[in-house]
């Protein structure tokens, strides 16, 4: 069996049907570069007016085998290198051949697929939309390694095709249309050979673009005066964003330029080589696991209940209209599903719904909208202060403050007016969901939706099943997550669930550092550095110290004052309540917040003077490693606890809840990519150096003992 089928037409044309064996997408592979070589040495010997390229599966082509790069070692960069060298050539001799070929698009062509149309000399694709095409390879880790970085720069020039290529950006027909990167659409993919076979009977010959006499580059070559004044600035901009840890967006950028000098077999091998050098490195592996196979399990419901068929939200219910409620608002909505958001009065569920307002407004003014549809968005959601309104939701989320006694009562009051077999979920980010349940007369129906904010952007939602949670409820708070276009995990009920006990430890390290004299701006720069979004000082402003000192004195009250240790983070509160700096909202926390918009955020000069900071307390290694260590020792002991089930949540948690540096992986494939016995030695060093908190747990040692991973 072979992954490309020929088939001679009335018109004599060839098609090349893409259809790999045993498989429901085309992939990019070792049998598929076999394959695609020998249907390029039979193509020699036939006599034939044009070629079609098209695929007998319901997309294009999806790209790369990433199980296949996934398991690549340095030990196979030869092998990887022939095989990226045989495709290339094989497309090359389709784009020199002289006769007309047509890619014809159905659905995806991602990655690898799209590199097979780019070695067409015309692409027409369905106009509908499935229709999703781009170079999303750095996402991964990796760079487009079939000739797509070649061919995008020459049909592109380096400055347009550099964010195309560097931050994978995906783009629809129409987007593709305004580039050039696709010549036609039909409406319907009946129509799609039909066009392909008149185009056609049209050309004489067909060349690509860089193979033409006088060909220029769009836009000059890096050594012509204009670009390379701009080209110098570029790496500084790339090291920005990637913190110097994804090596992907500066191997493309080096491909770019290096090939954009050379002829273009030369810059094939060029693109070669950066490829292999990804592909055989620990973060393309951590990437590919992490954002391909992890979080594909996730949205394929591989951890929600298997015997409860899946099933749609019509109506959600929300009570309280603030920050958090208006934003579950607006997702839900935006959706597709129907709002009742609730408040104690009329004029506050309003003021909530002016949240999604201002959020479509932007949309609109940035082109990314039209007012039909913000206004279809904004009429699925009723604003309400009557608990009846909410008698014929499929789903009620309580949002209100994290006050126990609050909970119950709003809890009471509503599930009276629902029906049997509707649920209630609470978006506690601390309170234990078993406790939360009491309030309840039907606690199977009872569960935890802890959403993060802003919701509109955040991209998690963590699941917490109370002791008596049913598994229907389970799988319809799975199902609704989905549906919103949220990435759901699953978690044991506990204190802090998974997501805010490891993010209380970031957030007390930063504290316990600068506590001990290191300078906030050290603090801050080595979380930068190791690929933290947000530092640990400017996190805790954002969350407000006062929201952390309301969780730890409810911990406190719960749990006893001899559970909860008088440690950094107390000494560190109280000093700066004491200085009247709260956080972000209050307008000063660890950072000044100039009221004046074109000003930004600033450490405060203050607090040399209330911490007795020094200059020289630590080296940035030792700090990276401390804010690393602490969120991915507490995710294991999460694990140990049973708090967490599997890596894939752990992972996908800690990146999408936490900001975890995309880099590792997450967490757990942090250590993985240490090594469990480096893992717990380190460890253990930091742990004589600093204090008991970085003690391994004894599932590491065991697993570093027995040589296991996650």
């Amino acid at each position: 069996m072979t992954a490309i089928v020929i088939e001679r037409d009335e018109h004599n044309i060839l098609h090349l049907i893409l259809d790999k064996p045993d498989s429901t997408t085309n992939l990019m592979d070792t049998a598929f570069a076999d394959d695609f070589a020998a249907t390029v040495k039979q193509l020699q010997e036939e006599d034939y007016n044009g070629i079609i390229i098209r695929s007998a599966k319901p997309t294009f082509f999806a790209g790369g085998d990433l199980k296949q790069l996934s398991q690549t070692q340095p030990e196979d960069a030869d092998a990887l290198f022939n095989m990226l060298s045989s495709i290339k050539a094989s497309m090359r001799w389709l784009e020199t051949q002289g006769k007309p070929v047509v890619a014809c698009i159905n659905g995806a062509a991602l990655g690898g697929g799209w590199e097979m149309a780019l070695c067409c000399h015309y692409r027409i694709a369905v106009n509908q939309p499935t229709t999703q095409l781009g170079l999303p390879e750095v996402t991964l880790g990796l760079l487009p390694g079939a000739g797509g970085t070649v061919r995008s720069v020459r049909l592109l020039g380096l400055e347009v095709a550099l964010p195309l290529l560097t931050e994978g950006k995906l783009f629809k027909v129409e987007k593709a249309l305004q580039l050039g990167l696709l010549h036609a659409t039909v409406e319907e993919q009946a129509d799609l050979v039909p066009a392909a076979v008149q185009w056609i009977q049209q050309q004489k010959e067909a060349r690509q673009p860089w193979d033409q006499k006088g060909y220029r580059l769009p836009g000059g070559t890096p050594s012509q005066p204009k670009l390379a004044q701009k080209l110098p600035i570029v790496p500084a901009i790339l090291k920005e964003k990637t913190r110097g840890a994804l090596p992907a967006p500066e191997a493309i950028l080096s491909t770019m330029v290096e090939g954009a000098q050379v002829d273009f077999d030369t810059a094939c091998r060029i693109e070669s080589r950066y490829f292999v050098q990804l592909a055989c490195g620990q973060i393309a592996k951590n990437l590919i696991n992490t954002f391909w196979f992890q979080l594909n399990e996730i949205k394929a419901g591989v951890g929600r209940p298997q015997n409860v068929p899946t099933q749609k939200i019509v109506k959600v219910g929300i009570l309280g209209a603030g920050m958090m409620g208006a934003g579950i608002a607006y997702s839900a909505a935006s959706a597709g599903v129907s709002v009742v958001l609730k408040d104690r009065s009329q004029e506050l569920a309003e003021k909530g719904k002016d949240y999604s307002r201002k959020l479509l407004a932007k949309r609109l003014a940035k082109g990314r909208s039209t007012d039909v549809k913000n206004e279809t968005i904004l009429n699925r959601i009723q604003t309400t202060d009557n608990t009846q309104d909410l008698a014929d939701c499929d789903l009620v989320i309580e949002a209100v403050f994290e006050d126990r006694e609050l909970k119950a009562k709003v809890t009471r009051e509503t599930e009276a007016v629902l029906t049997a077999d509707a649920i209630i979920a609470s978006n506690t980010s601390t309170l234990p969901i078993t406790g939360l349940a009491t309030a309840s007369e039907r606690q199977e129906n009872f569960i935890g939706l802890h959403f993060f904010s802003p919701v509109d952007k955040m991209p998690l939602v963590e699941i917490i099943c109370g002791e008596r949670t049913s598994e229907a409820t389970l799988a319809k708070a799975y199902d609704f997550v989905l549906q919103i276009r949220k990435t759901p995990i699953i978690v044991k009920d506990a204190r802090g669930f998974y997501t805010s006990r490891v993010f209380g430890t970031f957030t007390n390290e930063g504290m316990a550092m600068l506590e001990e004299g290191i300078h906030p701006a050290s603090i801050e720069n080595a979380a930068w550095l190791a690929g933290f979004p947000v530092g640990p000082l400017a996190v805790s402003d954002e969350v407000s110290l006062t929201l952390l000192e309301k969780v730890r004195n409810q911990t406190r009250l719960d749990l006893g004052q001899d559970k909860v240790a008088d440690i950094a983070t107390d000494r560190v509160v109280t000093t700066m309540k004491n200085a009247d700096r709260h956080g972000r909202a209050h307008g000063k926390g660890f950072y000044d917040y100039p009221q004046e918009p074109e000003q930004r955020k600033a450490l405060s000069p203050d607090l040399a003077e209330l911490f007795e900071l020094e200059s020289n307390v630590s080296n940035v290694h030792d700090l990276k490693d401390r804010l690393l260590y602490i969120m991915a020792l507490e995710t294991a002991r999460s694990v140990e606890e049973g708090v967490l089930k599997n890596a894939r949540d752990a992972n996908i948690g800690s990146i999408f809840g936490l900001g975890y540096p995309a880099w590792t992986g997450g967490t757990l494939q942090f250590i993985n990519q240490v090594g469990l016995k480096q893992f717990v030695t380190r460890s253990q060093a930091l742990a004589e150096q600093l204090g008991e908190r970085f003690s391994p747990p004894q599932l590491l040692i065991d697993m570093a003992a027995n040589e296991q991973t996650f």
